[in-house]
């Protein structure tokens, strides 16, 4: 993204800031909203945010204390303020939720359709998610609410989320701490000039509890924030075919999951162009630091990636296509990945946390970064510059092995219908890096570097057409001199 479109959005979250000083404030106990913690607020504050609106905006302040609440609905011009030691505190009650007829969705705080809007301070939204969500499935088990429930849980949609913000223009979300939804944590689908700063995100209480969700936004800056999620911690989505998330930074970012850190494709039907990530710090992470993947027919291209510290984490760099019956073609191409450091444990990265992610999915042995397209959607156009990548090595080829004649590489599957994930091919060749079916792959000042002893090579190419590799570098104890770098079905490769 260009440094005009960045100053264009942190313009309009500066008028928006504007307005908000402006703007009038009430007390939202004025409206007889009572934070004791026990009382059911819903009515009361949605009576308050429509007398704000109604009035031409403001700031609806939230002083502390424990505001209990259903479903609310924010409209244009208004901001929910909540001060430092007050929270808004999710109703355990399912039936205090409404599922939105247009978004699809349940949560506490909905907005649609609106403008101008925001929600600030250094409070608390604690969805309380453990217990409702597990209040939900006693009412599903009982017939009063109708649910799959599949792999014992409510489905997503089912579940509240914190916020859930459709179609809304001139969106802040600053300074607030998000805590324990029963479902994803917050979602801006379709918005326009968003920022959120400053933001704190525990979000770990239940299943499926991602950090924060931009699907399908345009014009997007995420600075400064803390994510721990259960979950994808700052995952991008394209949930609509003739939608693109687009022109997005995110920078000077923490993230924890026990999913991905920073991924988005988990649903890439329009696509994700224009994204720029910097000073992203990732730690004891389950999956990767990094994952691209576009599997349902959308378009990945012009993503730069900018300064990551990983530590701890299950992988390094996942960039994947896959085809899900879409009915068109996805693409991934021009991605830049520069200044990286990660470090790939033997031992689980999210042992001990609440929700771990499932070992099952696993390979036996660690999975290398991984570049990979299909036969006939290829990835294009890939550069990783100034990388430093620290595994632990210890592949053992009596306790699972893929080696390198033709037919074990060969029957190393394509799944271009199945979920994206680093794990999904389970055992892998390369120890580093494995590139499959991909053009124009550029290594510049990358390192490679085991631990311990490993069966196989640092890196595997298969079916790659033009690759430059400049001042890379392998280091293993003990590898007898071995060649780190495999080629299979690959042509014009150049080692520099």
């Amino acid at each position: 993204m260009t440094k005009n479109i960045l100053k264009l959005l942190l313009l309009g979250a500066g008028l928006l800031a504007c307005r908000q000083l402006q703007a009038k404030d009430y007390d939202v106990r004025d409206f007889g909203a009572v934070g004791d913690g026990i009382f059911l607020n819903s009515a009361t504050i949605q009576r308050a945010i429509d007398f704000v609106h109604a009035r031409g905006g403001g700031r609806l302040v939230f002083y502390p204390g424990a505001y209990v609440t259903g479903s609310i609905y924010l409209k244009s011009n208004v901001t929910l303020h909540i001060e430092q030691g007050a929270t808004l505190l999710g109703s355990t009650n399912p039936w205090d939720y409404v599922k939105d007829p247009y978004v699809g969705w349940m949560a506490m705080i909905f907005a649609v359709k609106q403008e101008n809007i925001g929600i600030t301070g250094k409070g608390v939204i604690n969805g309380r998610g453990f217990a409702t969500a597990n209040n939900m499935i006693k009412y599903i088990q009982k017939g009063l609410l109708d649910d799959p429930l599949r792999n014992d849980r409510p489905s997503e949609t089912n579940r509240p989320e914190n916020i859930h913000f459709r179609e809304c223009s001139h969106v802040a979300i600053s300074d607030v701490t998000l805590k324990d939804p029963a479902s994803w944590n917050q979602t801006y689908d379709q918005c326009r000039d968003l920022l959120v700063e400053r933001i704190r995100v525990d979000s770990k209480s239940y299943w499926n509890n991602d950090g924060i969700d931009i699907v399908d936004c345009d014009g997007v800056v995420v600075r400064e924030s803390f994510f721990d999620a259960a979950d994808d911690a700052i995952c991008l989505k394209s949930h609509d075919a003739n939608a693109v998330c687009q022109n997005v930074t995110v920078e000077s970012c923490t993230a924890r999951s026990s999913a991905s850190a920073l991924k988005f494709g988990t649903a890439s039907r329009g696509g994700f162009r224009n994204i720029r990530v910097t000073g992203l710090t990732v730690y004891d992470t389950f999956r990767s630091a990094i994952t691209f993947a576009s599997v349902d027919g959308g378009q990945i291209e012009n993503i730069v990636v900018d300064g990551v510290r990983a530590i701890n984490t299950g992988n390094a760099i996942y960039l994947r296509l896959g085809n899900r019956n879409s009915g068109k073609a996805p693409s991934l191409k021009n991605v830049i990945i520069k200044n990286v450091y990660a470090e790939v444990p033997y031992t689980k990265p999210d042992a001990g946390y609440s929700y771990e992610g499932p070992v099952e999915d696993n390979p036996r042995n660690i999975s290398p970064a991984s570049i990979v397209g299909l036969p006939n959607m290829r990835v294009e156009n890939i550069t990783l510059e100034n990388i430093e990548m620290v595994y632990p090595g210890r592949g053992d080829s009596l306790y699972a092995k893929v080696g390198l004649t033709a037919g074990e590489l060969d029957g190393i599957p394509e799944m271009e219908k199945s979920y994206p994930e680093f794990s999904q091919f389970r055992e892998l060749p390369a120890w580093g890096l494995y590139v499959r079916h991909a053009d124009g792959i550029r290594l510049k000042n990358v390192s490679f570097r085991a631990q311990n002893e490993d069966y196989r090579p640092a890196v595997v190419l298969d079916d790659v057409n033009g690759a430059t590799f400049t001042g890379v570098t392998f280091s293993e104890p003990n590898d007898g001199g071995k060649n780190q770098l495999f080629r299979y079905k690959s042509s014009n490769i150049t080692i520099q």
